[in-house]
């Protein structure tokens, strides 16, 4: 097919095809009656997609049209599967009037779905934001913006690095990521999925500054505080472009753009925030996450904010204790019961505003609106005791709408349907041409009738009938013999054999009414609901600062219920470095277990950075890590904490390295994996950041992995970061003597009758072993090969001699799963240098030499040494021994 002639088509495929190349990229949903028709390859796409069935209309240039329908009343099904599928699909209406057009109706389209401008209710998950986000710059410098179409929320920030960014990138997860097509393929941020490219023209920073100006009607962007940052500009600049395209219309709910900076926040990065299990598990469920714990709000727009909470922890100070303050006046004499139901009855306030602004808004948004609306000043009342000046200041923003209220109390119906198309939603008694309209329609033979009647006491003719013919309209008939005594208003429309027609204005009047009564209504129902929308738009600033008020005050009020139902405490914020717990639990692990949670202390402070954690698998030490983690993430978005008191400073990263696995896309081993999440925390941990390492080196050999994990928790306790350092190697205990900030914790366990008993308490000092085998049994392998490997690692240790020389630092009799056995080695390290300085070699004093994993039976040699009697032997025959032994040697 030809891009410019098509000549060749039919006139519907002419239209058809003219459209579609102005959308090569997107599905194209083309309006034909009552359904929604794809042709050529969006039709086979579509089919494959939406499991359709693939059909053929005739013929167009000579050649069969593949065709694919879906029915226009249920599209929003087959829209939300391929949105979810990451297409965008361009929406093709009838515009013109059947009865007057000559040839094919006229069409156009009149929206463009994709995944990151969808507002439809039914398309969306209503308790995770869906945003577009826009990128620009090169290696040194990004510019990232982004937007939430479905709430009006825009923010710009400039980041340096890819590394920072990629971190960002995941933290906001938006669905779709804009990026100038004149950039190199395959880049980090294309690999996430849903980037998209945009001509280079698209990012142009005046442009881009223009639209911008225009958008919020000011001359700058000083007041936004980003007018210095180009790049970020430019990317918004792309973002607002593309929102005016695929929507159509003005955006009248985006009012004011943001500046984030990552020094606002603590930064966690991908691997972070995926060991941490925030708000998606390990599986990619939603089940068993801390969100899940923490998130009983009573509105979606509620869940959201919670969400953006706990994905960026804040560091500043005053709004922390703000919060903190909110939460312990709404715990007082358990105010939060109060307000809780009636913050149920506001509904998803914010998403509703957006499609008003966007004038896609249904029936039920306004019913849903006008019931939050009629909600708000029981609501006020329930908030004036308050006297905390957080709360003070959401109840000023909440406000009251009495006239609004009332508006949409008189105009729309308790229970409107789903969509304008049909009517039936505005009110009787609020428009009276509607009214009557409306009783025209529904009410034609009765009018008929009525008049009729009074027609015949009128004019005194017992014969006269008012009848309606599809070819003359409406009439009054009068026999032949009565016609002369008609009226002189009858004017003659029809004369029959045995009978006259005539007509009256007042007659003509109802005609031309009530013909096109129905269609007239209708018309004039969608006129007063764009009204309607018009006066909400008005108000649409106030309105969305109250939505705003009113999640957060959601958010606060959720926050309380948790503090009261999963006993939750204050934490304390203090100026000097400091990481104490006391009897800290993990949130989500607690409302899973059956048995009473083991709470335990943390102790972190200038004198003590990092703590080394042995203990057995299973032994609760991945636990007693995150809980750390989650307790300190929960202080930093002010919320109260799980555990009896918690006094905490700031802090500027979360870094977990716990549990690897493959990157099989990347083309990277588990031990890579591993590794790049220490390199990265290695080069980025501050003295200000909480740090968790779990059994880092355990991918690769035990002399590599010993010496590694020995170097990074020697580099850590340089940069003096709060570091927890879980490790099964018993070596690494002795850092605590020659690292003044370093300390040794274990968790408990016993072994009774060769079965282990986890304790899950943690207690100073290192573990005395490391329960290997007992917990290979408890996992269930069989007893056969447990008793085989207690047979090898017997004969593992006593092969163990000691040996003079020069080797790895700590090196240690091990276990067969390469866990050495004892805690206190006799080397003790010197002090680790100062990262700062040129690594100089370090040499060993006389240390244990580590087992052979592969060793099987003792070295004859060593038998004969181990039953010798020394005392019984000449030295003549001493020496004969050692010849013959240097000969088998």
């Amino acid at each position: 097919m030809s891009q410019h002639d098509f000549s060749a088509h039919t006139p519907m495929m002419q239209q058809y095809l003219k459209i579609k190349q102005h959308h090569p990229e997107q599905l194209l949903f083309y309006r034909m009656g009552d359904f929604y028709e794809l042709f050529y390859a969006d039709a086979q796409k579509a089919a494959k997609l939406l499991d359709i069935t693939l059909t053929a209309r005739g013929q167009s240039a000579g050649q069969p049209i593949p065709m694919a329908g879906i029915p226009f009343h249920s599209a929003e099904a087959y829209l939300a599967k391929l949105v979810k599928l990451g297409e965008s699909v361009a929406i093709c209406e009838q515009i013109g009037d059947p009865a007057t057009s000559k040839g094919p109706v006229e069409r156009q389209v009149v929206r463009i779905l994709t995944p990151g401008t969808v507002t439809d209710e039914a398309l969306l998950d209503e308790r995770r934001d869906n945003l577009l986000g826009a990128l620009l710059g090169d290696e040194r410098l990004f510019g990232l913006a982004i937007l939430d179409i479905t709430s009006g929320r825009f923010s710009v920030q400039e980041i340096r690095g890819w590394e920072p960014l990629l971190a960002e990138l995941e933290r906001l997860n938006p669905a779709e990521l804009l990026i100038p097509d004149d950039w190199p393929q395959d880049l980090p941020a294309e690999r996430r999925g849903g980037c998209r490219r945009r001509a280079a023209w698209d990012f142009d920073q005046a442009t881009g500054f223009k639209a911008l100006c225009q958008q919020f009607g000011t001359r700058d962007l000083n007041g936004f505080g980003c007018q210095e940052l180009t790049l970020a500009i430019s990317a918004a600049g792309c973002l607002l472009l593309y929102a005016r395209e695929t929507q159509r219309g003005a955006l009248p709910h985006i009012r004011s753009l943001r500046h984030e900076r990552l020094e606002e926040a603590v930064v966690l990065d991908a691997a972070s925030r995926r060991n941490l299990e925030l708000d998606t598990n390990l599986t990619g469920g939603r089940d068993n996450t801390l969100l899940s714990v923490m998130d009983r709000c009573m509105t979606a727009m509620g869940s959201r904010l919670l969400c953006r909470w706990l994905n960026r922890p804040l560091r500043q100070p005053v709004q922390l204790a703000a919060r903190q303050h909110a939460i312990a006046a709404l715990l007082e004499q358990f105010r939060f019961e109060t307000l809780q139901p009636q913050l149920k009855h506001i509904g998803d306030l914010e998403r509703i505003l957006a499609r008003i602004g966007l004038r896609s808004a249904r029936p039920r948004d306004l019913a849903r609106l006008r019931d939050a609306l009629a909600a708000l000043p029981a609501l006020q009342e329930a908030l004036a005791p308050f006297d905390t000046p957080h709360l003070q200041q959401l109840t000023a923003s909440v406000r009251t709408y009495p006239q609004l209220a009332e508006r949409l109390m008189r105009a729309i119906i308790d229970n409107p349907p789903a969509v304008i198309r049909e009517g039936g939603v505005i009110r009787r008694g609020f428009d009276a041409e509607l009214d009557e309209l409306q009783l025209l329609s529904e009410n034609a033979g009765q009018y008929l009738m009525d008049l009729e009647a009074r027609e015949k006491a009128r004019t005194g003719l017992p014969n006269l009938k008012v009848g309606y013919n599809r070819v003359h309209g409406y009439y009054i008939e009068l026999p032949r013999v009565q016609a002369e005594q008609a009226p002189a208003d009858y004017i003659r429309r029809q004369t029959l054999k045995g009978a006259e027609r005539f007509i009256t204005p007042e007659l003509k009047a109802f005609e031309d009414k009530a013909l096109s009564a129905k269609s007239r209504a209708l018309a004039r129902e969608k006129l007063l609901y764009e009204e309607l929308l018009d006066t909400l738009i008005e108000s649409l600033a106030p309105l969305q600062d109250s939505a705003a008020a009113l999640a957060e005050l959601d958010v606060l009020s959720n926050l309380a219920e948790r503090a009261l139902t999963l006993n939750l405490n204050c934490p304390v914020f203090v100026t000097e470095p400091c990481l104490e717990i006391t009897q800290g639990r993990h949130p989500v692990v607690e409302q899973v277990l059956s048995t009473p949670f083991v709470a335990n202390d943390v102790h972190l402070d200038d004198s003590t950075r990092m703590l080394i954690i042995t203990g057995p698998n299973m032994g609760g030490k991945s636990t007693y890590m995150r809980q750390t983690a989650l307790i300190v993430l929960l202080a930093h978005i002010g919320s109260f904490v799980p555990a009896d008191a918690c006094r905490l400073s700031m802090v500027d990263r979360i870094f977990t390295r716990i549990g690897s696995s493959d990157d099989l896309a990347g083309g990277r081993s588990t031990f890579m994996v591993e590794m790049s999440e220490t390199a990265s925390i290695l080069h980025n941990a501050t003295a200000h950041s909480l740090v968790l390492m779990d059994e880092v080196g355990r991918g690769t050999s035990t002399f590599d992995g010993l010496s590694l994990a020995w170097a990074a928790a020697e580099h850590l306790a340089a940069q003096r970061a709060f570091t927890l350092f879980a490790t099964h190697y018993f070596e690494l205990t002795v850092l605590a003597d020659a690292e003044a900030v370093v300390a040794n914790v274990h968790l408990a366990a016993v072994e009774h009758n060769e079965r282990i008993i986890f304790l899950h308490h943690v207690l100073p000092g290192s573990a005395s072993q490391s329960y290997g085998l007992a917990v290979a049994q408890l996992a269930g392998v069989p007893g056969s090969v447990i008793a085989r490997a207690r047979t090898h690692l017997q004969r593992l240790e006593d092969s163990s001699l000691p040996h003079t020389g020069s080797t790895v630092p700590g090196e240690a009799p091990v276990h067969p799963d390469g866990v050495a056995e004892h805690a206190a080695p006799a080397y003790r390290p010197s002090p680790a240098p100062n990262p700062a300085d040129t690594p100089a070699p370090v040499t060993s004093p006389a240390a244990p030499l580590q087992a052979d994993l592969f060793a099987s039976l003792p070295h004859p040699i060593l038998e004969a040494l181990g039953s010798l009697e020394a005392d019984d032997l000449t030295p003549r025959q001493a020496l004969e021994l050692i010849y013959a032994w240097k000969t088998q040697i």
